[in-house]
């Protein structure tokens, strides 16, 4: 390991961050909600310490190698979440495991809270808390590799650490800095106009940037205990289910879409349709069983319910209208099962995702083909292009690793107290980043123990971190020469 140019690569990415304090600072001063001084606070503990460590590593600097990316990936999760919980600490006075939890849960936009009674919030905790799901949605990282090239440093090792699995492979301009701020020029392009429609259709100003950081971002928080059913508003679910799905797309196809002038690819790319008759499918049906087993008692009601209810889920964002797992049969599990698949790989949303969902559906037929046709040679495609059998194999390896780290987790939880209802709703909550689970962590982790707002943190880092950037650190073959 690069030691001292790791530590170097820390202490720029510190400083970096300690100026997303700054709109905090100035949202404070606006609305004089006596925040100013945690966030000045914050931004000086923050942009010091980065400093030490920038200055600290600064006489030797090396190329770093894969290994190194994985780590930095995994541990700046980390330090950035402490970071992030200063406002959490300095000002709510929260201790360091729910302001921890809190602030995890913002940057890797699972949307899980302890917090309550948010109505009733500071302003400037309130952006500070859509602000760090914002940045999360695309990844302190890939922004970071977007400006280090220009500091001297190269970033592709981190990006490959950031993107583990297929979308490593998707690149939308020849250099990794230019795809990184491509990416972000598309997600700011969403957040825009998500905001400007939100305001439109009726949200205060403050409201509609919140909601758009965190609709855009899938992440799920809001600036309301009664989240988007505070508005009442179907005009306002219909922007939050566009803009959801939105987050939810590939967004190497939104770039490729914006660069052609075409909305056709989102018709023609394999996952992204499949994704839509996912949506499709299961707001159909959720409606339907809404309407059948009388919970609304009009189909209008039903299907608007239903359809945000799904949008939400299968994003994992986490937005909610109405209590999913109070509804009754067969829909909490329904709900559960979309969260499990989530959205499109490369996207801001949370789950196993759409292409490897498809990819394991694949093989599962090619084998059922080749018992019936035991000399046949037959090849998975993606479209019209075959799927090597290495990525095959890590499709199959993840698949895998994600419900044994599920299993463990679930198990976990209830040796430390809790129900099976309420310790696989925390997982699925968690490592799906959904926000919401089950029993009792439906609409909060306030009530849990410390214990499980733990094992919570490892779920959220797992699925933000895509299983194998953080459990390749386990393994003791990571750390040999």
């Amino acid at each position: 390991m690069h030691w001292r140019t790791i530590t170097h690569l820390f202490g720029i990415l510190l400083m970096l961050y300690s100026l997303s304090f700054f709109p905090s600072i100035g949202i404070a001063l606006l609305y004089a909600d006596g925040e100013g001084g945690v966030f000045l606070t914050s931004f000086a503990i923050s942009f010091v310490t980065g400093f030490f460590l920038w200055f600290a590593g600064r006489q030797k600097r090396s190329e770093l190698s894969i290994r190194d990316g994985f780590l930095i990936v995994t541990l700046f999760w980390l330090i950035l979440s402490v970071v992030g919980s200063l406002p959490f600490l300095l000002g709510l006075h929260l201790n360091f495991t729910d302001a921890i939890f809190e602030s995890v849960s913002g940057f890797t936009t699972t949307g899980s809270t302890i917090i309550s009674h948010l109505d009733q919030l500071p302003k400037s905790i309130l952006y500070h808390r859509q602000q760090i799901q914002w940045l999360g949605g695309m990844g302190v990282i890939v922004l970071a590799v977007a400006v280090l090239p220009m500091l001297g440093i190269g970033g592709m090792q981190l990006y490959q650490a950031e993107a583990s699995g297929i979308a490593q492979h998707e690149r939308m301009t020849p250099r990794i800095a230019q795809t990184a701020r491509a990416l972000w020029f598309i997600y700011f392009l969403l957040t825009l106009v998500c905001a400007m429609g939100y305001w439109a259709a009726g949200m205060q100003l403050f409201d509609a940037v919140g909601h758009a950081f965190a609709t855009v971002a899938t992440g799920g928080f809001s600036t309301h205990d009664a989240s988007l059913g505070y508005y009442n508003s179907p005009l306002i679910e219909m922007i939050a289910i566009v803009f959801m799905l939105a987050g939810g797309v590939n967004f190497a196809v939104h770039f490729i879409a914006l660069r052609r002038q075409t909305m056709r690819l989102y018709t023609t790319e394999p996952e992204v349709r499949s994704y839509g008759y996912v949506f499709i499918f299961g707001a159909l049906w959720v409606s339907l069983s809404l309407l059948l087993v009388g919970t609304y008692a009009s189909g209008w009601e039903s299907l608007r319910f239903g359809t945000f209810q799904v949008a939400s889920i299968l994003t994992s964002t986490g937005f909610s209208t109405a209590t999913f797992s109070e509804w009754p049969l067969h829909i909490p599990i329904t709900l559960v099962t979309l969260s499990f698949i989530g959205g499109c790989a490369g996207s801001t949303a949370g789950g196993i995702k759409v292409v490897r969902i498809m990819l394991l559906a694949k093989v599962g037929l090619r084998e059922l083909f080749t018992l019936a046709h035991p000399q046949a040679v037959s090849m998975v495609n993606l479209g019209q292009e075959p799927v090597s059998e290495k990525v095959l194999f890590s499709v199959k390896g993840f698949f895998v690793l994600y419900l044994v780290t599920t299993l463990v987790l679930t198990t976990a939880m209830m040796a430390a107290g809790l129900d099976l209802e309420t310790a696989f709703g925390a997982v699925l909550a968690t490592i799906n980043l959904l926000g919401p689970g089950l029993g009792e962590v439906s609409t909060t982790f306030t009530t849990m123990s410390p214990v499980v707002k733990w094992l919570a943190v490892v779920g959220m880092l797992v699925g933000r971190l895509e299983v194998f950037t953080l459990l390749i650190l386990f393994l003791p073959a990571f750390w040999r020469h």
